[in-house]
């Protein structure tokens, strides 16, 4: 994406806030015919400045108010807040993806993002309110098979994905990770992880060919 910003900066460390996207939101959902939302496909819909400016939370009124469909997925606490619109929509889930167990790891992939722990309660928080979730476990890292047991009585369903962009190739290779890139890596974990998911009765949805 950074290619048609015009921003030099390094990515990761910039953000351009979309201040208009509510009224945008507004006015489409009214010409457009109703389908699923998917928030976010490129970037967490919950970053740090969304406390300030509360866009994705005036995205979601919008969406519930026109009874449309969504997916959230995040991995930040804060979508928390956000717990009373979320409850009165019409079909909404809110998944966390969540790549490890290990927490060393994390801070080396997701160094800005909450902890795994915290992502797991959140999950059970949003679960024990009656809100549909999932895990998104993508790209899979070494030490993903301890997720299995903290997940369990807290989503309704987990999906499996592979490495798919290379941007962060640099960390593998420096951190001694350069096996988890690997075909046969992500072969023998999804396996791995699908079986261990089905054992405890989570449907597991695998998005790569095992």
């Amino acid at each position: 994406m950074k290619r048609f910003t015009g921003h030099k900066e390094t990515w990761g460390d910039f953000v351009d806030v979309k201040i208009n996207a509510p009224e945008l939101l507004a006015h489409e959902v009214k010409r457009k015919k109703i389908g699923r939302v998917w928030i976010s496909g490129v970037c967490d819909p919950y970053q740090p400045l969304e406390k300030r400016y509360a866009i994705t939370r005036r995205c979601l009124e919008i969406l519930v108010a026109n009874r449309w469909p969504f997916t959230l997925q995040t991995k930040s606490t804060l979508v928390l807040r956000d717990i009373p619109i979320l409850k009165l929509a019409n079909d909404s889930e809110v998944g966390f993806t969540i790549t490890t167990a290990n927490e060393r790891l994390r801070k080396i992939f997701e160094p800005g993002a909450s902890s795994v722990k915290k992502r797991i309660g959140a999950l059970a928080t949003l679960h024990s309110k009656g809100i549909k979730t999932y895990a998104m476990i993508a790209p899979i890292l070494p030490d993903s098979e301890g997720v299995v047991n903290a997940l369990k009585g807290n989503v309704d369903y987990v999906i499996l994905d592979r490495l798919n962009y290379h941007y962060a190739d640099w960390a593998y290779k420096q951190y001694g990770l350069a096996m988890a890139t690997k075909d046969s890596f992500f072969s023998q974990k999804g396996e791995a992880l699908r079986k261990a998911f089905e054992k405890e009765g989570i449907p597991c949805q695998v998005v790569f060919s095992i």
